[in-house]
């Protein structure tokens, strides 16, 4: 008898108009549903919505309530894991759709835990959420080199670079890495963001990297700030430049 009242009960989401739907998807992400977020993306989609709207105004929107919540101590790590993971079968509809577009990118990321840390958690959920803010993310994975770092970079040609340990014994490889990138003569190319458990603002400092986060919504907005930043010094280089 349960199982017919939740059928009865289970609401069609391809009844609700636009509005509502975009609303009951930001639900739907808050409470991690992942099958019900894979149909609301094509039923938009159905109704000829493009392809960015439907990753800025359904998903990244509600990804953006969950980050506040989780902010604010109301969701913890598990229920944001739920929903990131739900913004991912949204995602994995979007994504070759958005490559074939001319829509704008936030950015590109790359993020791996340093060399000696197999920890990841952090690290996923900063790549989880800095996807559900609409940037591109490549995910390394643990146990990176100065090598596998510059390997990245070069292959996928991000704005950021991000960092991660959990132990204070790798913490000073992420100095490491970037010593690397200066020596190269490529530091200023990137913002790099260092995170993780025992690091804080005077460490980021003491190694170079652009700024700490403490956790993963602090980081998408200090992504979003950092890239604004650097597009605006970049448009008024070119502007002197255009005047010279």
């Amino acid at each position: 008898m349960a199982n017919e009242e939740d059928q009865d009960n289970e609401l069609d989401l391809s009844s609700l108009n636009d509005e509502d739907l975009v609303a009951q998807m930001h639900d739907d992400l808050y409470d991690g549903l992942k099958s019900e977020i894979a149909e609301g993306v094509e039923i938009l989609l159905s109704r000829s919505w493009q392809p960015y709207d439907v990753l800025t105004k359904a998903l990244v929107e509600g990804m953006r309530i969950v980050g506040i919540d989780f902010r604010d101590g109301i969701l913890f790590v598990p229920e944001v894991l739920m929903s990131a993971n739900a913004m991912k079968a949204g995602m994995a509809i979007l994504r070759p759709l958005l490559a074939e577009s001319d829509a704008p990118q936030m950015g590109k990321m790359v993020i791996g835990t340093v060399k000696g840390d197999i920890h990841d958690v952090g690290k996923n959920l900063v790549a989880m959420m800095m996807e559900g803010a609409g940037f591109e993310v490549i995910d390394i994975g643990i146990n990176n080199s100065v090598e596998d770092y510059m390997a990245a970079l070069e292959e996928y040609k991000p704005e950021i670079l991000g960092m991660s340990a959990l132990l204070t014994t790798t913490m000073p490889y992420m100095k490491v890495v970037i010593e690397a990138l200066e020596a190269k003569g490529v530091r200023d190319d990137y913002v790099v963001l260092v995170g993780g458990a025992p690091l804080n603002q005077a460490f980021a400092d003491s190694v170079g990297a652009d700024a700490y986060c403490v956790d993963a919504a602090v980081t998408v907005d200090i992504a979003k700030d950092l890239m604004a930043r650097r597009q605006g010094s970049g448009a008024e280089r070119m502007a002197r430049a255009a005047e010279g």
